[in-house]
């Protein structure tokens, strides 16, 4: 088994500026650069870690990342990290946006910025695709887990069903599968020893 990484407790500050660089580098797409910032640059996080904060952040109502940045921010500082992250991981596009916003006011007719928002449209898809990919590499593989996978996936991409409706029926499932297969990997160490 490989030597766990040596994780680094963030401060505040450290919170909001890490959080603010992901908010400027990925406007419309943050997930990808979040996780390279908490996990490969920052050493915040493990990959697992990561994983488990996105499941928790995708069940909570809101954004991914943001409520993914309050559980970070409140793990390492409290409130008060959570407050610095949440800070940092939206003012900037909240300034952009408001810009971004009185600008298309004036263009909106224009078929060029239409276009640029077809490419833009792609490329967010194409950078959750890649992190979708990324975790998914990451991920434990026995039969329950990617069974649940895609189950979860044929349900929302092919029959279309909602994906509040799809999380309320298989969260549970894979809860179960996951707490049982704990106890079962803790009952075969305690036999062992």
């Amino acid at each position: 088994m490989k030597n766990p990484e040596r994780l680094v407790s963030p401060t505040c500050l450290q919170l909001f500026t890490g959080f603010f660089k992901t908010g400027m580098s990925g406007f419309g797409g943050v997930l990808p650069h979040a996780r390279r910032m908490l996990v490969d640059d920052r050493r915040w996080l493990t990959d697992r870690q990561f994983t488990e904060l996105l499941s928790l952040g995708q069940t909570l109502p809101g954004p991914n990342i943001v409520n993914m940045s309050v559980v970070i921010g409140a793990r390492f500082q409290g409130w008060q990290g959570s407050l610095c992250a949440v800070s940092g991981l939206m003012l900037a596009p909240l300034a952009i946006v408001l810009l971004l916003a009185s600008l298309y006011d004036h263009f909106a007719q224009s078929a060029i910025v239409n276009q640029a928002l077809i490419g833009v449209a792609a490329t967010a898809a194409g950078l959750i695709i890649a992190t979708s990919a990324k975790l998914a590499m990451k991920m434990d593989r026995n039969a329950w887990s990617v069974a649940i996978m895609l189950l979860a996936f044929m349900a929302v991409v092919w029959l279309r069903l909602p994906l509040l409706g799809v999380l309320l029926v298989l969260a549970p499932v894979g809860i179960a599968f996951g707490w049982h297969s704990v106890r079962h990997e803790r009952d075969r160490a305690e036999k062992k020893t």
